[in-house]
């Protein structure tokens, strides 16, 4: 489900695998209450991509079963700009859904949560959920939405049979990772596939590194927000820049890196002309329907950091769902909330959607159809502090020109060092442009 900057980016090559179910276009959906009972109303609203329509549409469907003196209407908005602006102007009137979907983290925090939002901390289910997905939809101690859908992954795609063939064991430091490809480079593979063409693929290196970042600066997010650390004199967040670096200065990258598309890239992991590709698990999909077979020697393992005692997966959240408190069915909205995280709940949308990772969902059980790159990523989810969201949820600031940044070093046209300076000169232009408190004007 579209929930942030940089899915947004990859949403052209991700949405062709979905358009068998693009047909599926609701724009409303009414549930009327059992005749004779006394009526409760409530009204839902997502966006039209077609994972959060279905899923919404299947929940909807199984709450109104559960509560048959419910009066149920849900609406499906628009995507993009466009949804979020509609958000915002449906919050500003208080005509907002009684239960709403949107991005969380700075999508979150846009929404100015604390004037326009429910208070949901206390919530009863909220021991059921990964903690780290309550940083990205809460303003300091009050928590303000529920996860909706599973989460994406990024770390280091590999393939599991060159991993069989040359007895090589899953790194937890950037060290071991790096004598991984050593040997890998030695029996004539491509250590690690990059994919210049889609130049935000370049980005992956530095985002997924955002577990190891916030572990040694666990402030990092709120101080940049406030423009009161950089990047290039941080570090922490200079390593993702390095890694750039020192895989060309090695040349364990294909030879065709800077034309190579991401779907040339997962060719070659899926036939083992590459054994490691950083990105996102949302290319499970693309996988599993050109390669279904060799998929399954695909998996996942979080980025390495310095230490091989700190190792954790940088996570992508799901949406969450909020109540507006215009709300005046505050107390049924909260019901809904429980019952989509709840056991049946998540049954419910696994039937409608295939899930793109685990669910932010302690305990949630996988039905055993999901691909090798989900069940690898359960680890993580499983085990307390083995995951967090990547830096895009924690702040709103961001650079437009990661990827290119991340291409010219990648490519070795400028140093690691350079690259982070670069940036930091790109956060600051666009922060100014934004008006963002602590910033400056732009000029």
């Amino acid at each position: 489900m579209g929930r942030s900057p940089i899915v947004r980016e990859m949403k052209q090559k991700f949405l062709p695998y979905l358009a068998f179910i693009l047909f599926f276009n609701v724009s409303s959906l009414t549930y009327p209450p059992l005749a004779g009972a006394a009526v409760q109303n409530l009204t839902v609203y997502t966006d039209g991509e077609a994972p959060s329509k279905l899923a919404m549409t299947a929940l909807v469907t199984a709450f109104h079963k559960a509560n048959l003196n419910s009066h149920i209407s849900l609406t499906v908005g628009p995507v993009g700009v466009a949804g979020v602006e509609n958000i915002k102007a449906k919050l500003n009137a208080g005509t907002m859904a009684d239960v709403f979907t949107n991005s969380v983290g700075s999508l979150f925090q846009a929404l100015h949560p604390s004037r326009n939002l429910v208070d949901l901390t206390g919530e009863q289910w909220h021991s059921s959920v990964v903690t780290s997905f309550f940083k990205s939809v809460s303003v300091g101690p009050v928590i303000y939405g529920a996860p909706f859908g599973s989460a994406m992954g990024g770390g280091i795609l590999y393939n599991k049979a060159i991993y069989r063939k040359l007895s090589l064991k899953i790194p937890l430091s950037w060290r071991e990772f790096m004598a991984n490809n050593a040997q890998i480079r030695a029996a004539g593979i491509t250590p690690v596939i990059q994919t210049y063409a889609d130049s935000w693929t370049a980005q992956l290196l530095i985002l997924a590194d955002g577990f190891n970042l916030l572990t040694s600066s666990p402030n990092f997010a709120t101080l940049l927000t406030a423009n009161r650390v950089q990047i290039a004199s941080t570090p922490a967040a200079v390593l993702g820049f390095k890694h750039l670096e020192e895989i060309h200065r090695k040349g364990y990258q294909n030879s065709d890196y800077k034309s190579a598309t991401l779907s040339k890239g997962i060719e070659y992991l899926a036939k083992g002309k590459g054994a490691h590709y950083p990105m996102l698990s949302f290319v499970d999909t693309e996988l599993n329907e050109r390669f279904p077979v060799l998929a399954k020697n695909v998996g996942i393992f979080a980025q390495p950091g310095l230490s091989k005692n700190s190792n954790g997966l940088t996570v992508w959240m799901p949406n969450g769902l909020f109540i507006p408190k215009s709300s005046k069915h505050i107390e049924l909205a909260k019901r809904f909330i429980a019952f989509s995280v709840s056991t049946k709940g998540l049954e419910v949308m696994r039937k409608a959607v295939r899930p793109s990772g685990p669910y932010m969902i302690i305990g949630a059980n996988l039905d055993g159809s999901e691909s090798t790159i989900t069940k690898e990523m359960l680890k993580y989810f499983e085990s307390n502090g083995q995951t967090g969201p990547a830096l895009e949820f924690l702040t709103i600031v961001k650079g437009p020109n990661l990827s290119e940044i991340a291409v010219r070093v990648g490519s070795g046209k400028i140093s690691a060092i350079l690259g982070a300076i670069t940036y930091d000169a790109d956060i600051r232009a666009e922060s100014r442009r934004l008006g963002l408190p602590g910033w400056g004007k732009l000029g």
